[in-house]
């Protein structure tokens, strides 16, 4: 399948595996991904969400243990100051004790079952709008479709499953 990738989805596949490495992070999940496409392509840029922002969100997310901003507000509800949680624990624990693990060097890391999907469901979307190649534009379609932390956080910015098929469409037809 990595064949039929392009360039440009190959830097970001390869550039989550650094994102993953710089963070000490075990793993590569959806947000080390998401992290990637954001740096690397101007799709986000092109559907109003401007890079450095959404990093910062994905930083901020993943110190939190992976809680988007949703979680937090649902948790305040009830009285509980998730922030003053996560401060308490990098106390103990050191800075970004949450966020992802023991720290690694920087060789092999495997996805998660979670990115693993994601990288899957871009395949899919590829061949349902009848792409011979799978563009970094799959893999937002992905993001979107597939519930959870990668799809709040775009959620959160007006970036859903048909605003990305929208462009799709709209670079198309161009």
């Amino acid at each position: 399948m990595f064949e039929r990738f392009t360039t440009e989805l190959r830097e970001v596949v390869i550039g989550s595996q650094l994102v993953a490495a710089d963070e000490g992070a075990p793993h590569i999940d959806p947000l080390h991904l998401l992290t990637s496409l954001a740096r690397r392509t101007g799709v986000l840029t092109a559907l109003g969400c401007p890079a450095d922002e959404l990093a910062d969100d994905l930083r901020r997310i993943r110190r939190r243990g992976g809680m988007s901003d949703a979680d937090v507000e649902a948790l305040s509800g009830f009285g509980i100051d998730v922030e003053h949680i996560v401060e308490r624990v990098e106390q103990t624990h050191g800075p970004g004790a949450l966020a992802g693990g023991q720290r690694a060097g920087r060789g092999h890391r495997p996805f998660t079952p979670e990115a693993k999907k994601m990288v899957e469901r871009s395949f899919r979307e590829a061949v349902d709008v009848g792409g011979k190649r799978i563009e970094s534009e799959h893999l937002l379609l992905a993001l979107t479709a597939v519930p959870g932390v990668a799809a709040d956080v775009l959620a959160q910015r007006g970036i859903d499953y048909l605003a990305v098929r929208r462009l799709l469409e709209q670079r198309a037809a161009s």
